[in-house]
């Protein structure tokens, strides 16, 4: 026996003497961590979303500060005319509920009642707003914000308080607000920056419960099927729970917050821990058969530590590559996740021998549901595999041909709406605004100009506003609404005549003048007070002007749509940038794509540096890559063939899965190692292996797999896509293990030596 087993041993003898003194150990840490874990939060501003240095970021908060947030909910709903004056009466009404909801800044309210009738209008102003001429000009600059192209959607913005100051949450306002929309007659539409957003956070939120429970009742179940004894239900339960008080705790000691990615934390804990101990219990088991409890712990320990520490590692590689993302969410979750697999082994070895040990004797020891047959299907695959090394091969070629060519046409996904599902509320809003209302993308253009009022650059302006009018892609996308100070400069270009200007015998016919620039802006502040002073700042010298566009277009679209703006502003003013929450998110989701190539890479690296130490052999850490790559890019390169875009879910798919299904390849070599360095042939030593760690192997991956699975319940899509799809290369993970790693495995010459030696496994000794 070699050395290393005896002294893995003498360490299982030490964990099961000190079996309490770890239960006890374990307790009390945990008490430690309970309280920084109950105050772990998730950080739901737009800001946690990036880098702090992310310059587009940096331009969106540097427009919050220069005109204020602008956090705008919509509500929107369809008329019979929305001009007439009984409709606009109910605008008036109900605009008055919705700016009594506590948290919205009821003297920005926008409504069309207010921008026709100004209830503040006095003298000559509400002499201009009877004229047919100044409804039209009103009505026209509303259009697509207060009222549809069509004059019967209605639309009623609201600016909410900053959070700090509201006095309920940004959750309770938005409920309020939608309580009262869908009480109203018609049932009206909400949507908007905060309530997208909003509801992102609120089902990441649902979801990290809801889906942790899901996944753990079922996998828990899982294991009840296939080896009936409630020790190995807890077991697994009790480490779950310890792991995540731990990573929760440790995270927000580091300062750490939960991201929008972070409700698959529970989950994935789940089935990397349930793996894990479906591996210790299916090698404890077979060791009871020949050895009593304690000794059999023993060997157990001796047997699967070496192999789990590097299944810990090279999970957490693959988490950790994502660390290198461009959106700050996947990094979070790459921190969170590297964290909690490494913390699994540490609280199996802390758990596990109290769990065993503990109490009186344990039931019999009886085999695992279906284990004779899968043993006979194991031993089948190998033997078929071993026979058929061409057709593998050839398959194998074939996918990956397939595989290459699905790279080739990956897309990103930009559109926000595709987040949720379709039959969410935030969808239907989105979807009425896209077709009633020009859309919800709302961004910005801003540029520096002179601090004094009758200094501005009006006929550049004025000339740049409609540059931006007429900017059309090839594909015919374009700009839906296009809002400067000019247009409320040229609001009222005539006004009427003052007593005192007026001449000759017809004093009593109203006549007007062209208003003078001073006239223009007084009569502009009285129509739309909120105007000027979110749309230029006097005190920095800067100016913007606010766009609309369709959010349901593809990020190459989106990205080209933003370059043009920006080109064509920096004609006029060189220093102009764009910014806002629809041009954050395409940046953002833009890099995805990169990102999961670059994770990808990285982790593979990290992990064939991994396999090379942990098997002291190049080739043989060279040949247990090739199993775990070639599924994933059949996976990838699928979701370009069947067109599933990348999203914040897919983009880590490649890099995780590669950490997971490398898992079973260490497993599986481990134990080939083993048979062949004890002198046993290359089908001896696969027969071997499918018989030891295959049932292992097999038995973790169903578990991985219908773990995963239960992502599918999620409401935000991408996590959706990545249960399935990690489902997927877990099980081509699973099945190239157990065809095309034996047939590679028989190229390798596996010298003899004095290394551990299979360890038998008999009937059960009394």
């Amino acid at each position: 026996m070699a050395a290393s087993h005896v002294f893995w041993e003498k360490w299982g003898k030490w964990l099961a003497d000190y079996r309490w003194s770890l239960l006890i150990a374990t307790a009390l840490i945990s008490l430690i961590l309970w309280r920084p874990a109950s105050q772990l939060k998730l950080d739901e501003s737009i800001e946690s979303l990036y880098d702090e240095s992310d310059p587009h970021l940096i331009a969106y908060q540097r427009s919050k500060s220069l005109f204020g947030g602008d956090e705008f909910v919509l509500v929107a709903y369809e008329s019979e005319d929305a001009t007439a004056q009984y409709e606009l009466r109910k605008i008036e009404a109900f605009s008055a509920l919705l700016s009594a909801v506590p948290g919205v800044r009821a003297e920005s309210t926008q409504d069309l009642w207010q921008t026709l009738r100004n209830p503040r209008a006095s003298g000559i102003v509400r002499v201009a707003l009877r004229l047919p001429a100044t409804e039209r000009a009103l009505t026209d600059l509303s259009q697509d914000i207060l009222i549809g192209e069509d004059r019967k959607t209605v639309c009623i913005v609201l600016r909410l308080l900053d959070e700090a100051a509201a006095p309920i949450s940004r959750r309770e306002t938005i409920a309020k607000i939608r309580s009262l929309a869908a009480q109203h007659d018609p049932p009206a539409y909400v949507a908007g920056e905060p309530v997208q957003i909003l509801d992102m956070f609120r089902y990441v939120d649902q979801d990290s419960w809801r889906l942790g429970i899901a996944s753990s009742a079922l996998m828990m179940a899982v294991i009840l099927f296939f080896f009936r004894n409630i020790r190995w239900v807890l077991l697994p339960m009790l480490i779950i729970q310890a792991t995540l008080l731990w990573t929760c705790g440790l995270l927000e000691l580091s300062g750490v917050r939960l991201s929008m990615v972070s409700s698959i934390l529970t989950s994935l804990i789940t089935v990397i821990a349930i793996a894990t101990t479906m591996h210790i219990t299916v090698i404890y088991r077979e060791m009871r058969l020949q050895y009593p409890r304690f000794e059999a712990f023993q060997k157990t320990f001796a047997y699967l530590i070496v192999p789990m520490i590097w299944v810990s590692l090279t999970t957490a590689i693959g988490f950790a590559a994502l660390f290198n993302s461009g959106a700050t969410p996947v990094r979070s979750f790459s921190l969170m996740m590297a964290v909690g697999s490494l913390l699994v082994p540490v609280l199996c070895v802390l758990i596990i021998p109290g769990g065993i040990l503990i109490g009186g004797l344990q039931s019999e020891i009886r085999p695992p549901i279906g284990q004779k047959f899968m043993e006979k299907q194991l031993g089948r695959i190998s033997l078929w595999s071993y026979r058929h090394p061409l057709w593998i091969t050839a398959i194998s070629l074939l996918l990956s041909l397939i595989g290459f060519y699905g790279l080739t046409k990956l897309k990103v996904e930009t559109d926000f709406s595709k987040n949720f599902r379709q039959s969410s509320p935030v969808v239907k809003a989105i979807d009425f605004f896209e077709s009633h209302l020009g859309g919800v993308g709302t961004w910005e253009v801003s540029f520096e100009v002179p601090k004094e009022f009758d200094e501005l650059p009006f006929d550049k302006i004025r000339d740049l506003c409609d540059d931006l009018r007429a900017l059309e892609l090839a594909d015919g996308t374009k700009l839906t609404k296009v809002i400067s100070l000019i247009d409320g400069i040229d609001l009222v270009p005539r006004i009427p005549l003052s007593e005192e200007e007026k001449r000759g015998l017809f004093r009593a016919i109203p006549r007007f003048r062209d208003a003078l620039l001073n006239e223009r802006r007084e009569m502009m502040q009285h129509l739309q007070p909120e105007m000027e002073p979110s749309l230029y700042n006097v005190e920095q010298g800067r100016m913007r002007i606010m766009l609309r566009s369709l959010e349901q277009r593809p990020a190459e679209v989106k990205l080209a749509l933003i370059n043009q703006v920006e080109v064509t502003a920096r004609k006029y003013f060189p220093d102009a940038e764009a910014s806002g929450l629809y041009v954050l998110l395409t940046y953002m989701i833009s890099s995805l794509l990169g990102d999961q190539i670059e994770s990808f890479a990285i982790s593979s690296i990290g992990i064939l540096i991994s396999m090379i130490i942990a098997f002291r052999s190049f080739t043989i850490g060279f040949v247990t890559l090739i199993p775990n790559i070639f599924p994933l890019l059949l996976v990838v390169g699928g979701m370009g063939v069947v067109n599933v875009p990348v999203n914040i879910g897919t983009a880590m798919i490649a890099s995780v899965s590669i950490g997971l299904t490398v898992d079973t390849t260490i497993m599986y070599v481990t134990e080939y190692l083993r048979a062949r360095r004890a002198g046993q042939t290359h089908l001896e030593a696969i027969n071997y292996a499918h018989g030891g760690a295959g049932l292992a192997v097999l038995l973790s991956n169903i578990a991985l797999i219908i773990g995963f699975s239960v992502l599918a319940l999620s409401n935000f899509v991408p996590m959706i896509y990545f249960g399935i799809l990690v489902s997927l290369a877990m099980l081509g993970g699973l099945l190239g293990n157990l065809f095309m790693l034996p047939s590679l495995l028989g190229l390798i010459r596996i010298p003899m030596g004095d290394d551990v030696a299979p360890i038998p496994m008999g009937s059960h000794k009394d």
